[in-house]
Order: structure tokens, then sequence, then C-alpha cells
């Protein structure tokens, strides 16, 4: 504790103060949107096999079937809508654009600092914070005890002070025994406090379905934080939007969660060489349509793109939206598509039960009841624990099939 308490020392002499009045904070209900970025300079994906063989970061467990997925099983109609990069880029996997995300905030803000288990020497549990320790020094990339909620006290103490901590969750499972932590003075303590402090913290870890870890770590936690006032959520799909999301996440003033899913760290893409931030409350179109509106986000992204492949053989002209904001959603841009088709169909890996897919089913009932010809559909993992053996693991997940049926069902 006396090391801890030297760290903590040492990063507050980086802090400024944090003095400002009441009238000068921003709101934690009224979150900061972050500049959008030039739709002509988003990164195309250029491959993606998640499925382990060629992994970079030490381990190479197995990877079901289902693990199996390609970005580039999309309908010809996608390919205009794909974002295209203008001037250069260079490939990234998914884990290192998040690492070249903090490496740039950590660059251009000494405030900006990394609190987790193994994330120093290590390079954390999937490599994202590689050799930032040698860059940065041990007082920035802080290794801790195997204390969640601990260390999340501590760098919600840290982000009072003036710092922006970014928190590794070694699994996002983890994060459940910091749960006090995150929703009691994380996401409440710039209401409570009177406008006093604002907590700029990011959390992030990998989770989801996919390798075979057993129930306890293939939690799915966006249906367990969603409650909690003051916390903004989003999730990454592409090297591309896992940097832009990362940089817009440690810039705000806001408490923001970061979903990473275990299986798609090995994903490969061209981003640009220029400096990127996206918005945190911005949907991304990944392919226009005339017939139905999928929404889904994450993994399940390349699982409707394979679907969408299919739907377009059998006539089908489907709309795919990958939410990527999970709160606020962005309501703009699914009234939209919804105003066009007129049908919607919610894909994702959270539980049915209480899930995403849930909160986003009344939201659409609520704004756009009178556009829609057909109840909106969710397709969502099944309320069982998460299967240890891979044929089991992938019957609890949404596969391709599934999707495919429930359009033809629902453009009857």
């Amino acid at each position: 504790m006396a090391a801890v308490s030297q760290t903590i020392g040492a990063t507050v002499a980086l802090s400024s103060a944090n003095s400002t009045s009441f009238e000068s904070k921003r709101s934690l209900f009224l979150p900061i949107k972050s500049t959008p970025f030039s739709e002509s300079k988003k990164g195309k994906i250029v491959a993606c096999r998640s499925n382990g063989q060629n992994s970079s970061f030490g381990s190479n467990p197995k990877i079901s079937n289902a693990a199996k997925f390609d970005t580039n099983a999309v309908a010809e109609k996608a390919a205009a809508s794909m974002e295209t990069k203008s001037g250069g880029g260079h490939e990234l996997l998914l884990f290192e654009a998040l690492r070249e995300g903090l490496e740039e905030e950590m660059d251009k803000d000494p405030r900006v600092c990394v609190v987790g288990e193994d994330v120093g020497h290590y390079g954390g549990s999937y490599k994202v914070t590689k050799d930032l320790a040698n860059k940065f020094g041990d007082l920035r990339v802080l290794d801790t005890p195997i204390a969640e909620n601990s260390f999340t006290g501590m760098a919600i103490g840290a982000a009072m002070t003036g710092l922006r901590p970014v928190i590794e969750g070694m699994n996002m499972g983890f994060l459940l025994l910091a749960f006090n932590q995150i929703s009691n003075n994380c996401g409440m303590l710039h209401y409570t406090s009177g406008g006093q402090f604002t907590i700029p913290v990011v959390i992030r870890g990998p989770g989801g379905v996919g390798r075979n870890l057993g129930a306890e770590h293939s939690q799915r936690l966006e249906s367990y934080f969603q409650s909690i006032p003051g916390i903004q959520m989003v999730a990454c799909s592409t090297p591309y939007n896992a940097k832009g999301l990362m940089k817009a996440a440690i810039r705000s003033e806001n408490p923001v969660i970061l979903f990473e899913h275990v299986l798609l760290y090995n994903l490969k893409e061209t981003i640009p060489d220029e400096e990127y931030v996206l918005s945190l409350e911005e949907a991304e179109m990944v392919r226009p349509g005339e017939h139905i509106t999928i929404l889904t986000y994450s993994r399940m992204r390349y699982h409707v793109m394979q679907a969408a492949k299919t739907l377009v053989n059998k006539g089908y002209d489907p709309e795919v939206i990958d939410i990527r904001s999970l709160k606020p959603f962005d309501l703009y841009t699914i009234g939209n598509s919804i105003k066009k088709t007129h049908r919607v169909l919610i894909v994702e890996e959270c539980m049915r039960t209480g899930g995403i897919g849930a909160s986003l089913t009344a939201a659409i009932n609520e704004n756009f009841h009178d556009y829609l010809d057909a109840p909106v559909k969710c397709l969502s993992s099944q309320d069982v624990p998460t299967p240890y053996a891979g044929t089991l693991e992938e019957w609890t997940v949404v596969q391709p099939a599934q999707i495919v049926t429930a359009v033809e069902q629902l453009c009857q």
C-alpha cells in the first residue's frame, strides 16, 4: 500500500487544478460530443480471420468454428457504402489500434495514465498496453494487485484530482468486483458533488463469447452497466473505430466504458496515418439498404454481414447499422433508417432478458412506432450460463442462419 500511495502522490503532481465552479462544468447527463471525423477518411477492412492461428499476444487458445467469420462476406451493394480511405494508411490489428490510440493520447496529455493487473511490463492480457511502461514509466502505467474494487476506486480518486485514468479489466467479468465503485462513485460523483468533480475515467477490457472460456469469463456486461446514470458506453468492432473511440473516450469529461470483444483482437484493417477522433454518440452505417434495418454491434456485426450476403442472393436488401454507442443510442441515425425501411431486426450477443436489445426495442417503440410495418424483433443470446464446450457455446449465441430466417419472417 505504501508503494501505491507513493505512486498516487507522484502521478497527482502531473495533474492540473480541478477547482472550477459549478457553472463551468459540463453536465454529466449532457455528454460532450466529439467532432465527427470525415466519412472520407475512414479505413477499409482488408482481412479478418479471428481464428487465433497467428495470434501476436503469446497465447493461441482453441476457438470454435463459430468464431471463424469473414468480414468480407458482404453483399455487392455493401462495397459502395463501406468507408474508403483517402491518402496513406497503415495496417493494424484491433488490439494494436487500441494501443496506438492510447499511446497517442498519453503522448499528448501527461494526465493520462493506465491502471490494472499486468498492464505494465507484461503488456496486458491481450497486449494492448505492450511497451507503454518502458516508454512512460511505472508511475503512468501502474501494475496493481488482484483487487478490482480497490484499483478502480483509486483511479476514480485520481480522476477527481485531475488525472485521466484508463482502467483495464483483465476480463470484463472481473469488473463485477468493482461494481460498487463504478456505480456509486464513477457514475454519480459529478452529480452528488454538485458539479465540483468530473470523473474522466475510461474503463475497458475484453469480454464476450467465443474462446471456450466458460461461464465466468464469457460475460457480456453491457446489460449490467446500462442502468447506471452518468456513464457512457461504446463498443468497438473494427480497428478503425477501436482507435477512434479510445481517443474520444480518453478526452471525454464523462466516465466511458469501452467494450472490446475477445474474438476481434486479431481483426486487421488499414487505418489513416493522420489523427482522427470518433464521436461517442454516433452509429455507423455499415451497409445501406431498403427492405429492413438490422441493428447490431461488436462481434455480431460480422454475423449480420455474413447473413446479408445470403439475404441479397435471396432478393432482400438489408440496411445494416453498427450502433457502436450503447448508451446513449444514436436515435437520429436509427430513426432515419426506420423511416425508410419500416422494419427492424436487432442482433446482439447480450442476454435477452434486460439486454441492450430490450432497451433499444423500447426506445424504438417509444419514438418510431408509427413508422413500423411489423413488430421489432430481437435476436439475443440465450438466458443460460455460457457452456465451456465449443459446440454448446455456439448454440447459445445468434448465428447467421437465424438472422436470415428472422429477416424472411419480418419481410413477409
